[in-house]
């Protein structure tokens, strides 16, 4: 009995609209359907949040099961495994630590140094931790009761559940069953490549991790190893 937990392909980081997949997004999303189909079993159940960057994620992989000729239950839609609004703790962060050095102006349209994001989330999700940024939609306790709420309704039955979220989410997963601190959730986060998939299973009723952050599909396209 186990839970299958996916991040999202790529999305579109420094466009108008970022809940979308870019291109890479799509194609990660592709092949780790591909992958799946071939050395998974097909799971009972399929829950996503919902965000479209998962729901399209989710809409690649199932083309990918359906040209294998598996049929996939509907998914379902639970609101808590919706990403927190990195906006507003990046535009909370910036506005009480103004002249902080990680700080930057990303320019639109354009992709990022990703030293540069690396830097301004980890300053950024430490204060949100520590509850140091005011006037946000949601504090990181509320974070946390939310989508550990969620994972319970993801406990597996008899077989197989897969997921769709996002890496904050995946990362409070990890940090529930590994009973770790909120210092380890961030670098756990911050360490979880596009379209990586994630085992967790359910003993005596506590989730456990089975493994992290794996990416076979992309094994032979080391390209397509993205964070952001």
């Amino acid at each position: 009995m186990s839970l299958i937990a996916i991040r999202h392909g790529q999305a579109s980081y420094g466009a108008a609209d970022y809940d979308q997949l870019s291109e890479a997004g799509y194609e990660q999303s592709r092949r780790l359907g591909r992958w799946l189909a071939s050395h998974a079993s097909p799971p009972e159940r399929v829950v996503l949040g919902g965000m479209r960057r998962h729901r399209q994620t989710w809409q690649a992989l199932a083309e990918a099961y359906a040209a294998a000729g598996i049929a996939l239950p509907e998914p379902e839609i639970d609101p808590d495994l919706n990403e927190f609004d990195h906006r507003a703790v990046l535009d909370g962060y910036a506005r009480q630590h103004v002249g902080d050095p990680a700080l930057f102006h990303a320019v639109p349209d354009s992709r990022p140094d990703p030293r540069q994001v690396l830097q301004q989330l980890l300053a950024a999700l430490t204060a949100w931790t520590e509850d140091r940024i005011e006037d946000l939609p949601e504090r990181w306790p509320e974070f946390q009761a939310r989508t550990r709420a969620g994972a319970t309704r993801l406990r597996p039955g008899a077989g197989t559940v897969l997921a769709v979220s996002s890496g904050g989410v995946l990362s409070q997963f990890a940090q529930a069953a590994l009973e770790t601190s909120n210092a380890r959730a961030i670098e756990l986060n911050l360490s979880l490549r596009n379209s990586a998939l994630c085992e967790f299973h359910h003993r005596t009723g506590d989730l456990r991790l089975a493994s992290w952050n794996n990416v076979p599909h992309l094994a032979e396209a080391r390209e397509l190893w993205t964070y952001f």
